[in-house]
């Protein structure tokens, strides 16, 4: 495991890197991903605009920024991303946000289609569902666990949605961004400390 993850950091985006990538992308209408597509191109220029609103909108509570400031181990945070996952688009500008107010974090993105032996390693339910942050100890190389693709609300609303209707479809992911937006990343940053332990 600890090759994979030092190959996948080899390969690996800051935060604004990311941004950057994505972006430059756009221009060309094509999205991050092995695959093509007009869906595709189009949910990441959505995600595009989310992710500037979020950049600008979204807060650290008070009590998940104490205990940021006070973390006494070094982190590296990996987060495995496309830019046309809408999960992502919801999840890691929270977490940059986190990793932006301590000196402690180290934040790391690399793309899913690139980095296919460290998505498998962190499969949800089999699925190389994303966002996926991995929380690894500086110190010692040691995974100390993950977070994602989604917060418990979330996964639960999209849990009920498919046991009422069959399906994922568009409705479903209209009301799963109105989750994301009425919690306004509380949900992500409370769970994330929880796996952290503080």
């Amino acid at each position: 495991m600890k090759t994979i993850i030092q190959n996948s950091l080899a390969n690996s985006h800051t935060y604004s890197e990311y941004r950057t990538l994505v972006s430059s992308l756009l221009k060309e209408e094509k999205s991050t991903g092995n695959e093509q597509s007009e869906d595709l191109t189009h949910y990441s220029q959505l995600n595009e605009t989310r992710m500037n609103r979020l950049d600008k909108t979204i807060k650290v509570t008070e009590e998940n920024n104490q205990k940021l400031q006070n973390l006494d181990k070094e982190y590296l945070w990996l987060v495995i991303s496309e830019g046309w996952c809408g999960d992502a688009a919801q999840i890691v500008p929270v977490i940059h946000k986190m990793a932006e107010l301590s000196n402690k974090i180290e934040l790391k993105i690399v793309l899913r289609d690139e980095n296919e032996a460290l998505m498998n390693l962190f499969l949800t339910n089999g699925s190389k569902s994303i966002p996926k942050l991995i929380i690894i100890d500086k110190a010692t190389s040691e995974v100390i666990g993950d977070f994602g693709p989604r917060p418990t609300g979330a996964k639960q609303l999209i849990l009920d949605y498919k046991k009422e209707h069959g399906v994922i479809d568009e409705t479903a992911k209209t009301e799963l961004q109105l989750w994301y937006l009425h919690d306004k990343g509380v949900s992500t940053q409370n769970e994330i400390m929880e796996v952290l332990g503080v």
